[in-house]
């Protein structure tokens, strides 16, 4: 991990467009996931009446998800590339869970908006967009997925192009900043590998995209702010919050404030994807042992260094401003 930059990245969109999908066949030609798994996968998806669900199945892991062909909650995974490590993001897209898409996008320094060349971009398209846009995601991938159900056709891939470019346009985009990757997730085309099936398509894989990103700048030279996602008890272990860090650097040892309550805790240790961590960094999706009580604990509330008793500025929040 140490020897490639970190990002987090989020697969955004409207529901059935195929964000599992393209993570998870992200994941596999990429040798992040094992073939073997994918095998498994196709073999239980078929059984129960959800063939090509096996990349979804990826990171679709709970059993509503699987049974309802939907993602429901947001979901972690490790993620490498030739240039970057990546934690990637898997969000839902409907509408009913919008709230654990907002979770998964405050916690990303880059999006991936996929988009069916089939249906072009709909309701939750529209409000991903808005919504990343709010929580000040900067870095912007348009993947334009299914490919293959339109016949790998330019005209149809420029349709939904110009359509995307309108409310990316008014919500303040720079659409010419932007690039549009026209892929078939489920087939592997211009996934990780250039197609065949689209030789008018000049730009750039979807792998080449990532790769293209920049790495946002650190803030370690503020104190500590880490807005918590979720808090657990785990037995033999005690009380591990989760959540990324913003600002500062988190290490073993250090004495945090527990924010807006006051509670103090001692870090023990730190994790990310059941790695052990010398410190944590802005941008670091972690969580660590705390020896505070969780009744004292709460999502949405924030660690803070614990040299400043009360904060001078407002409680801390997971959104970023738009600039």
């Amino acid at each position: 991990m140490a020897e490639k930059p970190h990002l987090n990245l989020v697969f955004i969109g409207h529901v059935d467009h195929g964000k599992s999908t393209s993570v998870g066949r992200m994941l596999a030609d990429t040798g992040n996931v094992e073939q073997y798994l994918i095998d498994k996968y196709k073999k239980m998806a078929e059984e129960k009446g959800k063939g090509s669900f096996e990349f979804a199945w990826v990171m679709d892991s709970l059993k509503e998800e699987r049974e309802r062909g939907v993602t429901i909650d947001v979901a972690h995974k490790r993620f490498n590339t030739d240039k970057y490590y990546f934690t990637v993001i898997d969000a839902p897209g409907h509408r009913d869970f919008v709230k654990n898409m907002i979770t998964g996008t405050s916690q990303a320094d880059a999006a991936v908006l996929v988009v069916s060349a089939v249906e072009g971009p709909q309701a939750q398209t529209k409000e991903h967009i808005f919504l990343a846009r709010t929580l000040g995601v900067k870095q912007l991938i348009i993947g334009i997925n299914k490919m293959d159900a339109v016949k790998y056709e330019e005209a149809q891939y420029n349709k939904v192009k110009e359509d995307v470019s309108k409310v990316l346009k008014s919500v303040g985009f720079k659409v010419d900043q932007i690039p549009f990757v026209p892929y078939s997730a489920f087939k592997g085309d211009n996934a990780a590998k250039p197609s065949p099936n689209m030789p008018w398509y000049k730009g750039p894989t979807l792998l080449d995209a990532l790769n293209n990103l920049t790495e946002p700048q650190k803030l370690t030279n503020l104190p500590l702010r880490l807005p918590v996602q979720d808090i657990y008890t785990i037995t033999g272990i005690g009380t591990v919050p989760v959540g990324r860090v913003e600002t500062g650097i988190l290490k073993p040892d250090m004495k945090v404030m527990f924010e807006p309550s006051h509670v103090v805790g001692e870090v023990k240790s730190i994790e990310m994807h059941h790695e052990v961590l010398p410190q944590a960094v802005p941008g670091d999706n972690v969580g660590f042992t705390s020896a505070a009580s969780p009744r004292t604990m709460s999502r949405g509330a924030t660690w803070l260094d614990r040299s400043t008793t009360r904060p001078r500025w407002p409680r801390p929040s997971p959104l970023r401003s738009w600039s």
